[in-house]
């Protein structure tokens, strides 16, 4: 659904005239701040700004006691050596970017940083000569309110309220659930046509149909169209079915791997086997890096220094919807070898970003490396990405305890600006492969 503009309160921290400090005594800071604005409001789609020129406790007094409720805050120290300003925003509880315009007001950053870091306040502190990086942490804001307002769909016939009350408090996403005798129902509905023409552009598009029947590509078609139309009707951003324990029950009439096959390629998200921890980092970095994540169970080789990301549900998109589509086969599902799924040949000689959130401890994992080829081996899941890395380092780093087997690999380098979001967020980071 369509996502509300961002709204981001700009301070100025500055000096009053007549005072000797950095940049120097009567410094233009009006000046300063409109050459700041002007290079904001060019680079930032769908941002309103509001922002003041602050220099006194009565100028914080008041922005405290605005009653506007803005997404986050920039406060950008221009000058003055004064730093209660940048302090009293930092602990308003909201999500801030603190940026030192060198050489102005770079002491009193420096120890509202260190404060900030101390007490693990939400706050992301850019001091670069490139204003590109607090032009990138201001658009973080927008990442947190487009999760404000996304909903998520789980299927699973067993209740999820304790994870789900932790997402909203965290996120401010909504969970809704649904079982799979409401899930049925709409694929029940279904056009047959309709369904027989996804089934013959997936097949047509695809190097090689492996194992499956014209007939199991056209159930996975029937519950494409099933989802989409749950999804229109509750406006749902997101989707994630507890696949395994329904089908192997008999309670799901296809494998969903092809519906979030296609969802994920047009810019959509669906994610197997009801993983909200998974659901959340996958759509989180869709409004991020405007892209796919491929959800994987990770399988460590130290001797080829490699992980080999295995999966049966797999984009081949992994640039967006605007993006080059790379080969893929429609296979069996690996385990039991019935319906139908993907088998992705991935780019290759790409680096690649691997992220998994732990909801219930606020906690994000991230490991990188670089692509190196896509596994042909009958064992395991069908689409094996094999990434060359510091596997050993990462198998002494795995937290399986917080974040499971799960994790969702991005093309792309996306360590800083994700480090960054999870910090505004306030997730503890681990860095598995430092």
């Amino acid at each position: 659904m369509e996502k509300e503009t961002t709204k981001v309160r700009v301070i100025f921290t500055t000096s009053k005239p007549g005072i000797p400090t950095w940049p120097y005594i009567n410094y233009d800071y009006q000046k300063r701040a409109n050459e700041i604005m002007g290079i904001l409001r060019e680079n930032s789609e769908n941002i309103e700004f509001s922002e003041s020129l602050i220099s006194s406790r009565e100028d914080v007094e008041n922005i405290l006691r605005e009653k506007n409720e803005y997404d986050g805050y920039l406060v950008s120290m221009i000058g003055g050596m004064w730093t209660e300003v940048a302090e009293k925003i930092a602990k308003i509880g909201r999500p801030v970017v603190l940026a030192d315009d060198l050489y102005a007001g770079s002491g009193g950053f420096l120890r509202t940083f260190s404060l900030a870091k101390r007490e693990e306040l939400p706050l992301v502190g850019i001091a670069s000569s490139n204003f590109q990086d607090t032009i990138d942490a201001v658009k973080l804001f927008s990442v947190i309110k487009k999760m404000k307002e996304s909903k998520i769909l789980v299927i699973r016939n067993s209740e999820v309220d304790r994870i789900t009350s932790k997402i909203k408090e965290t996120f401010g996403t909504e969970v809704i659930r649904m079982n799979s005798q409401e899930l049925n129902s709409y694929y029940e509905k279904t056009n047959i046509k309709e369904a027989e023409k996804w089934k013959d552009k997936w097949i047509k598009e695809a190097l090689e149909v492996v194992e499956p029947t014209e007939d199991e590509i056209l159930k996975s078609a029937r519950l494409y169209l099933a989802l989409k139309k749950i999804m229109e009707e509750k406006e749902i951003d997101a989707v994630t079915i507890d696949c395994l324990g329904l089908y192997y029950s008999n309670k799901l009439i296809a494998y969903p791997c092809l519906s979030f096959f296609q969802l994920n390629n047009e810019g959509s998200t669906g994610v197997c086997e009801a993983d909200l921890d998974s659901t959340i980092t996958q759509l989180m970095i869709r409004y991020l890096a405007e892209r796919p994540g491929y959800v994987s169970d990770p399988v460590i080789d130290i001797a080829s220094n490699q992980i080999i990301y295995a999966h049966c549900v797999a984009t081949n998109r992994v640039y967006g919807t605007d993006g080059l589509a790379n080969p893929y086969l429609i296979r069996s599902h690996s385990e039991d070898r019935k319906g139908a799924c993907i088998q992705s040949l991935m780019p290759l000689g790409k680096i690649v970003t691997s992220i998994k959130v732990n909801i219930m401890e606020k906690a994000l994992s991230i490991h990188q490396g670089k692509t190196v080829a896509n596994v042909n081996e009958d064992k395991a899941c069908r689409t094996k990405l094999a990434v060359e890395l510091n596997a050993r380092k990462i198998l002494n780093n795995y937290h399986f305890e917080k974040f499971s087997w799960h994790r969702v690999t991005f093309y792309g380098d996306w360590r800083e600006k994700v480090i960054n979001l999870a910090h505004l967020l306030g997730l503890e980071v681990f860095e598995e492969d430092k």
